[in-house]
């Protein structure tokens, strides 16, 4: 049998445009379901794509802080989270599920 050749894969790397990010996040709420850990996950990726730096500038927040809190085993409050989508240029909005 033939080892399995694999390559590091940085989903960051390829969110260029807005509508990527927007789609980006669309499916990893979709796909997260009960598990927050996956959308705190996504709004990391997000914004090492946007540069940390600014985000951390635009939110008042440290840029260790953010690293921390969208980190795997962060535990971000819900105002850095909207903190974060804010300065990102999103929205927080609530739908009903049907």
């Amino acid at each position: 049998m033939m080892p399995i050749s694999t390559t590091y894969w940085d989903s960051a790397a390829h969110l260029k445009t807005d509508e990527d990010i927007q789609l980006y996040l669309e499916a990893c709420i979709e796909e997260a379901e009960d598990d927050p850990a996956l959308i705190i996950h996504a709004l990391g990726v997000v914004a090492r794509a946007k540069n940390m730096s600014q985000l951390s500038r635009e939110t008042g927040l440290s840029r260790e802080g953010l690293y921390k809190a969208l980190s795997v085993d962060g535990n971000p409050t819900f105002a850095t989270i909207a903190k974060v989508t804010k300065a990102l240029g999103f929205k927080l909005t609530i739908q009903p599920t049907a």
